[in-house]
């Protein structure tokens, strides 16, 4: 049973959540299941990859939820020929003779990895630690990021010219794989209407960092029942072909299936997800709301699938 401080802080963290989209919605139009997917990604001190066509306001979603959370933003554009130390920092000489550190753009609350895949693996991998550890490393001494610390990275689906695909370690540490979709007729008419005129919009900070850092501590400590905990779990071991749970139809649809993590994150996002909808444990059904951009790149389809035009969330339909 929780105490009746957990519960307040709960009610607390909910009524933030609504403020947070209320705020937003000053800015973004529609793409509300994009936004809560975010905002439950970063309670749950996790990363989000956004996949979408350009113009669909990836950067103003991250710049408006740094504003409305009162946290320092900072936006790498991944290029070809971009640096790990252009991400991390590096060693200079100074006046003194001695080296000193350099901080770069990855020392802030929320990074804006823009086309994340326009960069070689070896630059990608500089924000693997970052992501992993909450640290980087730089001539042999580790640096502490500050806390809370989130990263959205966007890749385009389009133009495949000059990409490099996301090694699957680098794909399993993202939180969530969240597709945007273009908005519809009336969406884009407000859209069209609120950026050709000179109305200027006024955003009302809602949280701060440490108020933040306490609301995932909160999640952490929400309480799951054993049902719950299997049921994730065994989603989880439903996508690993020639597994112990998986069906006929998987082997056929998929070749590799979700590690560990997945379930890891299954359970977090889903206790985020009960508290913001008023509940105080999440059931079936919070596990069921988020599978989808938890599990759709972790998993890879099997020439079947292809062939039979069969999307990763078609395949994860399947398994509820």
């Amino acid at each position: 049973m929780q105490h009746r401080s957990d519960v307040e802080a709960a009610d607390a963290l909910r009524q933030a959540y609504q403020q947070i989209r209320s705020e937003i919605g000053k800015v973004i139009i529609g793409q509300d299941e994009v936004v809560k997917f975010v905002l439950v990604s970063i309670f749950s001190n996790g990363h989000c990859l956004l996949v979408g066509v350009p113009g669909l306001a990836k950067t103003l979603l991250v710049q408006t939820v740094a504003r409305v959370l009162d946290l320092d933003f900072k936006r790498i554009q991944f290029t070809p020929d971009l640096m790990p130390s252009d991400i991390i920092g590096s060693e200079i000489l100074g006046e003194d003779r001695n080296f000193k550190f350099i901080p770069g753009p990855v020392f802030s609350n929320i990074i804006l990895a823009d086309e994340i895949n326009r960069t070689p693996p070896k630059t990608q991998a500089a924000l693997l630690e970052a992501m992993q550890e909450k640290s980087v490393t730089a001539a042999g001494v580790t640096h502490k990021l500050a806390q809370p610390f989130f990263v959205l990275a966007t890749q385009n689906p389009i133009e495949q010219e000059g990409t490099y695909p996301l090694p699957e370690a680098q794909l399993d540490r993202f939180m969530f794989n969240i597709t945007l979709n273009y908005p519809t007729f009336q969406e884009e008419l407000q859209v069209v209407k609120n950026t050709t005129s000179t109305i200027q919009t006024d955003i009302n900070k809602v949280l701060n960092a440490s108020q933040i850092t306490y609301f995932q501590q909160l999640v952490r400590n929400i309480p799951v029942t054993d049902h719950v905990m299997e049921y994730a779990v065994k989603l989880v071991s439903k996508t690993r072909p020639n597994g112990e749970f998986a069906s006929a139809q998987i082997n056929r649809l998929l070749t590799w299936g979700a590690g560990p993590r997945a379930s890891q994150f299954l359970i977090l996002g889903a206790k985020c997800h009960a508290v913001i909808n008023g509940k105080y444990s999440p059931d079936i059904e919070d596990i069921q709301a988020i599978a989808k951009p938890i599990l759709s790149h972790r998993i890879v389809r099997s020439y079947h699938a292809e062939t039979e035009g069969l999307s990763a969330g078609d395949i994860i339909e399947q398994l509820f």
